[in-house]
């Protein structure tokens, strides 16, 4: 096995889940999302020796933000992509502690996050994802991004206030909606 083969198996192993669930996050679909993240590796294969001397992490995330890019693009379709199983998504097996009860408010809390992510942007999303999800640091940030620091500051601080925004009017509508009662139970 060539050094060259070696280097891009150890990155795909990697790297590979977390670009997966970014891609998921990003598309709202798992097929789409292991398409993009073979086209991502694909690119990747091909400009490892040009890829300039960033993280490679951070630049394996440019590369799959861009494949995302160019397959909405192709599609022509500028509609509203769901937020599924993100939030969470990477933890589903119960902790040795957690108990059942536990788990589904713990589910059923990530299902509304999952929700309110979905109203927002498609930047507010990346932001937080890459950030919350990915524990990415901000110059990470700039580099998948292509922000300068301060433009990374702003929009991370916009996409939070954007998320709480949202929480509050989230759940009138769920309640206007009869999804809960007065006393903040859920109707089945």
């Amino acid at each position: 096995m060539g050094k060259q083969t070696k280097k891009l198996e150890d990155i795909y192993l990697t790297h590979a889940k977390s670009l997966y669930y970014y891609l998921l996050q990003l598309s709202g679909s798992p097929e789409v999302a292991e398409d993009l993240l073979q086209d991502t590796f694909v690119k990747a294969t091909i400009s490892l020796d040009f890829y300039k001397n960033e993280e490679v992490k951070s630049w394996l995330f440019k590369v799959a933000r861009h494949a995302y890019f160019d397959y909405w693009r192709k599609r022509k379709r500028w509609e509203w992509v769901p937020f599924v199983e993100l939030v969470h998504i990477k933890e589903q097996v119960f902790h040795p502690y957690e108990t059942p009860e536990s788990y589904v408010i713990e589910k059923e809390s990530s299902e509304h996050i999952q929700k309110i992510y979905g109203l927002m942007p498609e930047n507010y999303r990346t932001i937080l994802f890459l950030r919350d999800e990915e524990e990415f640091t901000y110059k990470q940030l700039a580099e998948t991004l292509e922000l300068s620091d301060n433009q990374v500051k702003v929009t991370l601080h916009r996409a939070r206030k954007r998320f709480n925004e949202l929480v509050p009017l989230y759940f009138s509508e769920n309640i206007k909606m009869g999804e809960s009662d007065d006393d903040g139970e859920v109707d089945r």
